[in-house]
């Protein structure tokens, strides 16, 4: 019985949203593309509202999101222990990457060092980290994904 009452105000509050979306989505339709181009104060009349709407939701989905699996794993020690033990690993992955990575300049096709390109810089080592970690893990999954292949061959 519980549950059934949880569904119904689950499906009118997102009912609600839904209408206010299409309510400021029509305000922006209404409004036309010359006037919210060319003019500032329609545009912050019409659009900013519908952003404002869509961020706070995407906060409130994101923060539903992280409470309600926090929960879950806080709940299920095993599960826990799996997910940090999966952290820990990544993070070793990261470090790796880090250390495979340089910080050396970054010219562009003229010879003319890029604005935040200098020898250095962390930017660059950030990069070529996140060049280096997905390169790692895509080839771990291309691994997984042949011993899969292999697997699922063998046994057909």
């Amino acid at each position: 019985m519980k549950d059934n009452k949880i569904s119904k105000i689950i499906t009118y509050v997102i009912t609600l949203l839904a209408l206010i979306g299409i309510i400021l989505l029509v305000r922006v339709l209404m409004a036309g593309e010359e006037a919210v181009e060319n003019d500032v104060d329609v545009a912050n009349k019409v659009v900013s509202p519908l952003v404002y709407f869509s961020q706070y939701l995407l906060y409130f989905a994101v923060g539903i999101t992280l409470v309600l699996s926090l929960g879950g794993l806080f709940k299920n020690p095993e599960s826990l222990k799996k997910t940090l033990l999966g952290l820990g690993v990544l993070g070793l992955l990261f470090l790796g990457a880090y250390s495979l990575s340089d910080s050396n300049i970054v010219l562009d096709n003229a010879d003319i060092v890029l604005p935040g390109g200098e020898e250095g810089s962390s930017t660059n080592r950030f990069v070529g980290t996140g060049i280096w970690f997905s390169l790692i893990l895509g080839f771990i999954g291309l691994g997984f994904f042949v011993y899969d292949l292999g697997k699922g061959l063998i046994k057909s």
